[in-house]
């Protein structure tokens, strides 16, 4: 590791009824992963943001490379050699991948756009990532694994010193997070500096060098990582031990509540069958494009079914649309909660509100706002939304109290069955053990809760039952005691076999 490029001093930053920082320390050296841990809502991304000039600093003093700022732009940050990654992707979905990576310094020839060229550099940086990407194709169109791969190759492109990830492998598969590790170890080789913020404290031991912690706004501590003990670090993050990262509770394995039969939809949901029974949580595993996101928006009516019958509480209901589901108490918490759970330039009062209109507003159809207001704070203080009132729009949360109120919205409904798509994709561990309590509450009042997760740890620690996915179709099951990583794996895995022994055989 080397100088000092980056130093942040007496940082402070507020929003209207928050205070995001206050004196804030912190400091990168070149060479190094400098890992940024906190809860949600620490203001880790705020300080970020100050660094690569979205947002504007209230006070402080900030340098990079030894040149003093008083408040930055992203083309002024840029210029200084600062590229971030976000952790909400902040793409253009409507334009190419090599639009999206060259948009606001477009290459020209004459008065002309160079197509040719921007499309040969975003080719040269993708096939670096080793990420098979046609630069000409629509960002809307991919998913949000390779959306995540963009913007890294993004960030690359501009010859970045320092480099901020926030979150950039929540969204990647176990391979395509080596190829990022070996990636960040070159980079440092080659004296970039890197802000690594994750929530996967797991991934830290294979790339930090330092850590720097936060909580509530403040620094709390920092220094090598090697200094720290996990349990050290995760009390630091959140002001307390936990003691239990996957709390799980017993409950007698109750009725069916929730069967599907023959489910097909597309090319990654074929012949699905499973059931779904109270007192019970069911998990499902699998990698990246076994069919688990696509499986829940078919049965959510999301996307059209080719065939399936879909049971609830032994009655066959018909579910053609999102609408339909909600109605019959059917509900989904989404993967993308920005783009497909929030309306984010709406109050946390209205995105709870608004799917909940026929129950606020009764026959009558007229708003009652003491109904409004004690369905909103019941679900502001039964799942702990850190906010200064329901009035605040939903994009100003952190992603943790983001993901809070999409759950939020669907407990006032009395759902039957709650289905979860990454839910804690992205949030911290505190956030994440309230999820968890969460999802225990919904199965203690048998509830049907299914979840979806990349994170196979969560799935073992949370699931009483596990489903295992590969290539569009259900290809085992295990129950939670007799489940090992492996065996999921090789179920995860059993296409991907199946071709390997036929190309052997040949």
């Amino acid at each position: 590791m080397g100088e000092v490029i980056v130093s942040m001093e007496h940082i402070t930053k507020e929003f209207p009824g928050v205070k995001a920082l206050d004196d804030v320390h912190f400091e990168l050296r070149s060479g190094e992963v400098m890992a940024l841990l906190g809860e949600n809502g620490a203001g880790k991304s705020t300080l970020m943001k100050i660094l690569s000039g979205v947002y504007t600093l209230d006070a402080g003093t900030l340098s990079i490379f030894g040149k003093q700022y008083g408040s930055l732009t992203p083309n002024s940050a840029r210029e200084a050699g600062v590229a971030i990654i976000h952790q909400e992707l902040n793409m253009c979905r409507h334009l190419t991948v090599c639009e999206n990576m060259f948009l606001g310094r477009e290459m020209r020839s004459g008065f002309m756009l160079n197509n040719r060229e921007m499309e040969n550099i975003a080719k040269k940086y993708l096939d670096e990532l080793g990420v098979d990407i046609n630069p000409r194709q629509v960002v809307g169109d991919l998913p949000v694994s390779k959306q995540q791969m963009i913007e890294i190759a993004k960030a690359l492109s501009i010859n970045a010193r320092i480099l901020i990830m926030d979150e950039p492998t929540s969204a990647l598969t176990s391979r395509e997070i080596e190829e990022l590790f070996q990636i960040i170890r070159r980079l440092k080789s080659q004296g970039c500096g890197i802000v690594y913020i994750s929530h996967r404290l797991e991934e830290l031991s294979h790339i930090a060098d330092r850590v720097t912690i936060m909580r509530d706004g403040q620094y709390i501590t920092d220094g090598n990582f090697t200094d720290f003990t996990m349990d050290e670090i995760i009390a630091n993050m959140v002001g307390r031990e936990i003691k239990e990262k996957f709390p799980r509770v017993q409950c007698p394995k109750g009725k069916k509540v929730f069967e599907i039969r023959n489910l097909n939809a597309g090319r990654l949901v074929r012949d699905i069958n499973f059931s779904l029974y109270e007192g019970e949580i069911v998990g499902f595993a699998g990698l990246m494009g076994a069919g688990r996101t696509e499986t829940t928006r078919a049965i959510f009516g999301v996307d059209p079914k080719e065939s399936g019958e879909i049971y609830l509480d032994g009655k066959e209901i018909t579910i053609r649309n999102p609408m339909d589901a909600i109605r019959q108490g059917v509900v989904l918490a989404p993967e993308d909660r920005k783009k497909d759970g929030l309306c984010t330039k709406l109050s946390i009062r209205q995105n709870i509100a608004l799917p909940n209109l026929d129950v606020i507003a009764g026959k009558s159809g007229v708003i009652n706002r003491k109904v409004e207001d004690e369905l909103c704070d019941k679900a502001v203080q039964e799942l702990s939304i850190k906010t200064p009132n329901l009035e605040v729009d939903a994009a100003t949360l952190s992603g943790g109290n983001q993901q809070k109120v999409v759950v939020a919205k669907w407990l006032a409904r009395n759902s039957r069955v709650v289905i979860f798509d990454e839910p804690t994709r992205g949030i911290d561990v505190g956030a994440k053990v309230e999820i968890y309590h969460l999802m225990n509450q919904l199965k203690k009042q048998g509830i049907a809760v299914m979840f979806v997760s990349s994170e196979m740890p969560e799935v073992m620690g949370i699931a009483d039952r596990i489903i295992v996915m590969c290539d569009g179709r259900i290809t085992g099951e295990l129950m939670s005691e007799e489940a090992t990583q492996n065996e999921i794996l090789r179920m995860a895995t059993s296409f991907e076999n199946k071709m390997s022994a036929s190309g052997g055989a040949q």
